[in-house]
């Protein structure tokens, strides 16, 4: 069975089945997912917008005892940033999702997207799998 660790745009989408049935069995989220998610209720514009995401957060928060960016994962940050530096691109834009690629490459999870281009760059470190 193949570990998962979601990005921010999965879980966004978590309400659509095709999104919930391209997931594996065994599913978390990283802190930095968390964090993202927190967010996005101060930037809503729209009242309605604001309490979706609120609601978002909360049901995440009750459904997932988050993974935390450690040690590992901070090492694994370096290693991220170069092979991003090396392929071409610019890690400045990408932080949130190399912060998620680095804890799926220190735990040997594999991340699961609804945007693989943010994670272009990484092929030889971790698996990246479109849902």
């Amino acid at each position: 069975m193949t570990a998962g660790l979601l990005d921010t745009s999965v879980v966004i989408d978590w309400d659509d089945p095709r999104v919930v049935a391209a997931l594996p069995e065994e599913v978390a989220v990283s802190s930095v997912t968390l964090a993202e998610l927190a967010a996005g209720p101060h930037l809503a514009a729209e009242p309605a917008e604001r309490a979706r995401r609120q609601a978002r957060l909360q049901q995440v928060e009750a459904l997932f005892d988050p993974i935390d960016f450690d040690r590992a994962a901070a090492r694994s940050y370096g290693q991220v940033v170069a092979a991003v530096a090396l392929s071409g691109r610019s890690h400045r834009g990408r932080v949130a999702d190399l912060l998620i690629a680095a804890s799926a490459h220190a735990r040997g999870l594999t991340v699961y997207t609804r945007n693989p281009d943010d994670f272009s760059g990484l092929e030889t470190l971790v698996t990246v799998i479109q849902v």
